[in-house]
């Protein structure tokens, strides 16, 4: 057999042939160039896939990009209210333990309307994964500023750059919430590049896992861009996000028990 042969062998190997996951529906994404939600949105479909839990996996969306994640991840999805989706996702746990239910939200939606229902359900304990999509302002209704908008941070409503005096200082959500004795794994995770993809699908493998074994919460932060809300093109906002968003947003775990 020549190395050519072998070679070919080798690729044509059902295993080793990369393809899109099942878990991931085939209509195309509208999201804007750049945009970190498409690029999560396909860990999470591989992470589904891999663990064999499709059929067992129950997404909670509320308002903003987020919501319209039911367009592409083929599992059961309910849509909550602006901030109400940790309320949802714990009745639906309760009332389905053996399901594996997350929520997946942005920062406006989690941090702001949604603070008190975050913070008592990572409190309480729930046995449920939160994607917490962190890009520092909100993206779908006009690029306002968010509780995690950066300190001197232009947005729409901060035109001459986010006031502290007046507007309060940005919130470290993760460290909130790592404070609290409910939840079990809490890690700040970023996609812009192959080795943060493996890195977050490693997180999610965790999460999930911990579902599986009846952990409690599990909640995975995303540090993300929105070149459209950002006013960058997609490369000037991955460079923004390292120079501005990083040092304020370390990536790494903040609670593992």
């Amino acid at each position: 057999m020549t190395a050519t042969t072998e070679l070919k062998n080798i690729i044509s190997e059902e295993n080793l042939i990369y393809s899109k996951t099942p878990v991931l529906l085939d209509n195309e994404m509208h999201y804007c160039p750049g945009c970190t939600h498409g690029v999560i949105h396909k860990v999470i479909a591989e992470v589904i896939e891999d663990m064999g839990i499709q059929e067992e996996t129950i997404g909670v969306s509320p308002v903003g990009c987020s919501v319209l994640a039911y367009n592409y991840l083929d599992i059961d999805w309910q849509q909550a209210a602006h901030g109400r989706a940790p309320a949802l996702a714990t009745a639906t746990i309760r009332l389905m333990p053996e399901k594996y239910v997350f929520t997946y939200q942005g920062d406006g939606d989690l941090a702001s309307i949604g603070c008190a229902e975050i913070m008592h359900a990572c409190n309480r304990g729930e046995n449920i994964v939160v994607f917490f999509v962190n890009n520092g302002i909100y993206g779908m209704t006009g690029g306002q500023m968010a509780p995690t908008t950066l300190e001197g941070q232009v947005t729409a409503t901060t035109p001459y750059g986010r006031d502290c005096k007046t507007t309060g200082f940005p919130m470290k959500i993760s460290e909130m919430v790592s404070l609290l004795p409910g939840t079990r794994f809490v890690t700040r995770q970023s996609a812009e590049t192959p080795g943060a993809v493996r890195k977050l699908k490693k997180a999610v493998k965790k999460a999930f896992a911990n579902t599986r074994e009846d952990k409690g919460i599990s909640f995975i932060e995303i540090v993300s861009t929105c070149s459209s809300g950002w006013k960058q093109t997609p490369v000037q906002s991955n460079e923004w996000m390292k120079e501005h968003m990083f040092p304020y947003y370390p990536l790494g775990t903040l609670k593992d028990e």
